[in-house]
């Protein structure tokens, strides 16, 4: 976007010599309006005393050391006077973009607070002006570039992982094509960079396949054979984790709190069993379902939810199926 534009000086500086060595004393009347010219004309004493553009540097300084115009307090125009640039940020007082971004020396500091010694100050991968003008370095390196524009990304030139997904914004927006302003660019619920770490595809919502629930299924008093609506709902679940083969099932049954311990244990194990084999006679590897009879449920039901016709209640007369999340990760919501 900036060119280097060096302030040449060397015909001015024969000029002056060649005043200089003709025994020009410096003293002649100063004229109303200051050129370079006369600066050169004065003496080196006189020169290192003024500082006729204000900038805290002395004219003797801008001309003889820095090259810079003694006249202009900001030589190359990019915001920055010239002591700043000499003295506070260390950059090229003849060079309005120092580290060659694509931004002003001048925008960095004042604008964006980006490092205009460093074209990508925090060291994603992408240049700070294609973070922060929404670009591509072409067009930041030359306003009248005529390219594919890329339409920018609008990440932040002082975090390398905007959106926190674990992601530099580099490799979202160069090598996996993903936003790098939502951390779940397909929203399943797994965040970019997991979805890289497992190796499935953050663009695509149904990848990984993910079973978030399953159904559970309630028992008459002291049975353990599957009803009719039940067995509807099994064979919902059957359909998930025919969908998500990676998962695994596990069967954890119960009774109610009426009869003895070792009873209920038998009768849970014999309810978590038809469960079991409802899924192998369905299609369901053996391999991929556990089971637990677990006997009486953890909590005893409240006097309010007892059937009326039988003892106990049926909610806690129950075979739960619980999908086994195959993937180091579990989706947010």
């Amino acid at each position: 976007m900036f060119k280097n534009s060096k302030f040449l000086l060397v015909g001015l500086l024969f000029s002056g010599l060649m005043l200089q060595s003709c025994g020009s004393s410096g003293t002649s009347e100063e004229p109303e309006e200051l050129t370079l010219e006369y600066l050169m004309s004065l003496s080196d004493a006189e020169l290192m005393e003024r500082d006729s553009d204000g900038d805290g540097l002395s004219d003797y300084d801008e001309i003889y050391v820095h090259g810079t115009d003694p006249l202009n307090p900001d030589t190359d125009g990019d915001g920055l006077s010239d002591y700043d640039e000499i003295n506070v940020h260390g950059t090229d007082p003849l060079n309005p973009d120092t580290d060659g971004d694509g931004l002003s020396d001048g925008d960095e500091v004042n604008v964006y607070g980006t490092d205009p010694l460093n074209p990508d100050t925090d060291g994603d991968g992408l240049t700070d002006c294609q973070e922060v003008l929404h670009t591509n370095q072409a067009e930041c390196e030359d306003p009248d570039f005529d390219g594919p524009y890329d339409g920018g990304f609008g990440t932040d030139p002082l975090d390398p992982d905007t959106d926190g997904d674990g992601l530099t914004d580099y490799e979202e927006v160069m090598v996996h094509g993903t936003d790098p302003l939502n951390p779940d660019t397909d929203g399943d619920g797994f965040t970019d960079g997991q979805e890289i770490e497992m190796g499935t595809d953050p663009l695509d919502p149904n990848d990984p396949p993910f079973i978030r629930e399953l159904h559970t299924i309630n028992f008459n008093f002291d049975r353990s054979d599957i009803r009719d609506g039940d067995a509807q709902r099994l064979t919902q679940n059957i359909e998930r984790l025919n969908r998500a083969e990676a998962f695994r099932v596990r069967v954890d049954a119960y009774t109610d709190h009426v009869g003895g311990d070792q009873y209920n244990l038998r009768l849970s194990l014999r309810r978590a069993n038809a469960v079991v084999d409802f899924y192998k006679n369905n299609g369901i590897a053996e391999d991929r379902i556990e089971s637990r009879g677990l006997g009486k449920a953890p909590v005893q039901c409240a006097e309010a939810e007892r059937d009326a016709n039988t003892p106990g209640c049926e909610r806690n007369r129950r075979a739960e199926s619980i999908p086994l999340n195959p993937y180091p990760f579990s989706p947010r919501n």
